[in-house]
C-alpha cells in the first residue's frame, strides 16, 4: 500500500502494473482491496492501476464533518490524485459510491476522462429519476435513511461484532476481504466519515450528460439498485455507451465477477 499527498491529506492507494493509467474507486462498506483482483486482470492486460482509500476511508484522509464529503469535493480528491500521481487523462471505474463520484467527475471534467466504466450506480440524474418515480427502487434504498441517521446508524451496523455489515455482503465476498474492510471501517472515526458521504448526498438530478465514451455495468441480483434507473442511464450518456448486465451477480460486482468486470472495461478502454 503506497501513500499519495493530495488536498493537504494523505491517501492510502494500491497501485501496479504498467500501460495507460486506469483509476479505480470504491464504495461501500469496502476499501480499495475489493479492486484487487480486477486490478491484477487489467495489468495482465497491459494497465497501470490506482485504487485509492478514499476520503474517510484512509487514516490520514479523514476530516470531521457531514460537508467535508460532499460530492464535489469528493470528486476533487480525485482530480488532486490524479495530478499528484501525474496524471492529465486517466480512464475512471467507479463501483456503487465509487461510481458516483465518477459519473460526478466524469461530467464536470471530461477533459480529464478518456472513458468511463460505471459499475452498479447509474447516472446520478437516472438514479435520482427512480428514487422519486419508482417504487421498486424506493423499497431498495430504503436503508438510507438508517445510514444517514447520526444517532443509530453507527451503533447498529458494528453492534454484535458488526453483523449487520457482514450481512450486507450475503455471503458472495470472501470472509478475508469482507475482514480487511472491515478492519478498515473500525478504525477510530472511519465509520462515520464513511456514512458521511450519505449524510452528506443531495439529489443530482441536473447533472448533465456525460460526453466521454462509457459503458454501464448493471447486475440483476443487486438488492440496492434496480432496472428501472439502469435503463435509463443511457438516456444521460451523449457518447459511444454500453449497457453491460450480469445475470445472477450480485451487488458486489467487483469481488463477485471480476473476469467479466475486467472486461467490460478492457474493451471500453480498448475501444474494441
Amino acid at each position: 500500500m503506497e501513500q499519495t499527498t493530495a488536498r493537504d491529506m494523505t491517501f492510502e492507494v494500491e497501485r501496479g502494473g504498467e500501460g495507460p493509467p486506469v483509476v479505480l474507486l470504491h464504495g461501500f462498506p469496502e476499501t480499495a482491496a475489493s479492486w484487487r483482483t480486477v486490478a491484477g486482470l487489467l495489468h495482465d492486460a497491459g494497465y497501470s492501476t490506482s485504487a485509492p482509500n478514499q476520503r474517510g476511508y484512509s487514516p490520514g484522509a479523514r476530516p470531521d464533518g457531514v460537508e467535508a464529503y460532499r460530492m464535489d469535493t469528493l470528486a476533487d480528491d480525485v482530480l488532486a490524485l490524479a495530478d499528484a500521481w501525474g496524471l492529465d487523462r486517466f480512464h475512471l471505474v467507479g463501483h456503487d459510491w465509487g461510481a458516483a463520484v465518477a459519473w460526478k467527475l466524469t461530467a464536470l471534467h471530461p477533459e480529464r476522462v478518456e472513458t468511463l466504466t460505471a459499475v452498479s450506480v447509474p447516472h446520478l440524474a437516472a438514479y435520482g429519476w427512480a428514487l422519486a418515480h419508482d417504487a421498486d427502487q424506493q423499497r431498495r434504498a430504503s436503508y438510507i435513511g438508517l445510514f444517514r441517521d447520526g444517532q443509530r446508524a453507527e451503533e447498529l451496523l458494528l453492534e454484535d461484532d458488526a453483523r449487520r455489515l457482514i450481512a450486507m455482503f450475503e455471503g458472495r465476498v470472501p470472509a478475508d476481504l469482507v475482514g480487511e474492510h472491515l478492519a478498515a471501517l473500525r478504525e477510530p472515526g472511519a465509520l462515520t466519515a464513511a456514512l458521511n458521504w450519505y449524510r452528506a448526498m443531495t439529489p443530482e438530478t441536473d447533472l448533465p450528460a456525460v460526453q466521454v465514451p462509457t459503458t454501464y455495468v448493471w447486475s440483476t441480483d443487486d438488492q440496492a439498485l434496480g432496472r428501472a434507473g439502469a435503463e435509463r442511464c443511457g438516456d444521460h450518456v451523449d457518447a459511444d455507451y454500453r449497457f453491460v448486465e450480469l445475470d445472477g451477480i450480485s451487488h458486489w460486482v467487483p469481488e463477485e465477477a471480476p473476469g467479466e468486470l475486467a472486461e467490460a472495461i478492457v474493451s471500453r478502454a480498448s475501444g474494441q
